[in-house]
């Protein structure tokens, strides 16, 4: 079972109330669950409603942040562990060898970055750990349709779509990840 659970998500709250809510629901979950969080290490945006809600249930949450946004005063304050690391490379390396599944919740470019990265990795064999989006509100829906267009394309074989998997809600998302 896995006890690590790296999020990936936005630096920014999001336009509605929901992205926040459903981090929040993220966190308390994992904690209730006695999971452990590592994730980028910021106070801000949903990274920071993750870590907090983390925090307030009990839960620890270890953050890994690069030094160019520690010195920007966005890492968290209050973390169980905060890992200040050289750069992005170090951060994603870290924190994906922590990792004993992935979730990604709404985000960015930065988010964006990190899915692809595991999904690449597990394709290539490097890793065989769950990789989950939290289709919060239909938010994954068109990465899910050009992932589907890849396979019909040929650019994605139907065996390694499969690692994309997908969950509407925290509850089936923790059970996708294997830990509930």
């Amino acid at each position: 079972m896995p006890t690590t659970i790296c999020v990936y998500c936005g630096a920014s709250a999001g336009a509605r109330t929901i992205y926040r809510d459903t981090a929040r629901e993220l966190g308390r979950a994992m904690a209730a669950a006695g999971l452990r969080l590592v994730y980028g290490g910021g106070g801000i945006g949903l990274m920071g409603v993750v870590a907090d809600a983390v925090l307030a249930g009990g839960g620890e949450a270890i953050g890994i942040i690069p030094e160019h946004l520690a010195g920007r005063e966005v890492a968290h304050a209050s973390l169980t562990e905060l890992r200040v690391v050289r750069n992005m490379h170090e951060r994603k390396h870290q924190m994906a060898d922590l990792a004993d599944a992935f979730l990604a919740l709404p985000g960015g470019y930065g988010t964006l970055d990190e899915l692809c990265e595991v999904l690449g990795w597990a394709q290539l064999g490097l890793h065989a750990k769950p990789i989950v989006l939290l289709n919060v509100e239909g938010y994954w829906e068109p990465l899910l349709t050009m992932l589907d267009t890849a396979v019909r394309e040929g650019f994605l074989r139907a065996e390694n779509r499969r690692f994309a998997q997908c969950a509407d809600s925290v509850p089936q998302a923790l059970q996708r990840l294997g830990v509930l």
